[in-house]
């Protein structure tokens, strides 16, 4: 899809996320254009208050003619679109009080390396699979588009096989190494992730990333090729690991539950819950807690006592495991983040542990 044709003030304002490392650019009426740096906003310097007349200008420079005539028609719309060389920017479009609002996120077009995101070592033991359901989950503006994306590009870099994505919208552009990588666009390239979902067995994938199961059918279908020997990464916005699970199956019916924990059970490879702190020397940094289906959590999971997961997660470090505490403790101990954006952002801040733990009378 051609993306659209860039006046000189929206392109300015690229530019002028690009320059500050900020992540997001926000246009609404009633306040200056704001940078999202390090989690939090800021007004653009020396920029005036924009006006709805502003922000409906604005827009019309984002969009394509089609995609205005989609705008017009629901007051919502996802897009994105190429930025000079540099990056890839996702947007969203809406209304509020009747006015236009943007919301922008800029993503380099360069894919960071595992490595380099510091993702946790099973991340790569998962890569390695050749089938099975691996969840991504956090909130929104976590990072999980960036892990998944460097999670493809190593699959990608190692192994001669074919991959499709479908994701609402394309961020990452991946370019065909040692694999195969289609990248379908929901809106452009498919009607829906559950239309995409259903028709991917017949495209002959060895690895597909799903960008959000969004519902009862995209669950179901994820379900389905996971099962029968196909490696699927997915999304879900979810606050831990066990919640992600809750979710998954609180969607089906009651009586159709006890049928997918089992279908759950044995297709399930992992999960990483993830989200970004900002960090002592600037910038942010990614906590994690990573959950490693063995058999003692498919047994929890097809006995519907996800709550006591965590348990499970505490004594499975040996296997890769870690709570988010434990991970946040990790960051806080080593001074990258403070102990109070870690207690922030924890469901047990009395588990992050400030201090270096003592072993017979040696740092651990």
């Amino acid at each position: 899809m051609h993306g659209p044709a860039l006046g000189s003030y929206v392109d300015a304002l690229l530019d002028a996320v690009w320059q500050a490392g900020a992540t997001d650019l926000l246009l609404t009426a009633g306040m200056a254009p704001q940078l999202r740096i390090r989690g939090a906003l800021h007004a653009l310097p020396d920029e005036p208050v924009l006006t709805a007349t502003d922000t409906d200008a604005l827009l019309a420079e984002l969009l394509t003619p089609e995609q205005i005539a989609h705008w017009a028609k629901n007051h919502e719309y996802d897009f994105s679109f190429s930025w000079r060389d540099d990056a890839r920017v996702r947007g969203n479009a809406f209304t509020q009080r009747g006015d236009t609002a943007v919301a922008l996120r800029m993503i380099p077009r360069v894919i960071p390396s595992m490595d380099q995101l510091g993702l946790p070592p099973v991340l790569g033991h998962f890569a390695r699979q050749h089938q099975g359901l691996v969840l991504i989950t956090g909130p929104t503006g976590s990072g999980k588009s960036t892990t998944l994306a460097s999670v493809i590009d190593r699959i990608n870099t190692e192994r001669a096989c074919h991959i499709i994505t479908i994701e609402d919208p394309i961020e990452y552009v991946h370019q065909h190494k040692r694999s195969a990588v289609n990248q379908r666009e929901v809106g452009s390239d498919t009607a829906s992730f559950s239309n995409a979902l259903r028709s991917a067995l017949r495209e002959d994938p060895d690895v597909l990333l799903v960008g959000e199961m969004r519902d009862l059918e995209s669950i179901r279908f994820a379900l389905t090729i996971a099962e029968t020997g196909h490696l699927v990464f997915a999304t879900l916005h979810t606050n831990d690991t066990a919640q992600s699970l809750a979710r998954m199956i609180d969607v089906f019916p009651a009586e159709q539950q006890s049928q997918v924990r089992v279908q759950l059970a044995a297709a399930l490879t992992g999960i990483v819950y993830q989200r970004l702190i900002p960090a002592t020397a600037g910038g942010m940094v990614a906590a994690f807690e990573v959950l490693v289906a063995n058999s003692a959590i498919r047994n929890l999971v097809k006995e519907g006592k996800t709550n006591q997961l965590r348990n499970s997660l505490i004594t499975g470090r040996n296997e890769g495991m870690v709570t988010f505490e434990q991970s946040l403790s990790d960051l806080v101990q080593a001074g990258r983040i403070t102990f109070e954006d870690a207690a922030a952002r924890s469901l047990y801040p009395k588990d992050i542990e400030a201090r270096p733990r003592f072993r017979a009378g040696v740092a651990s």
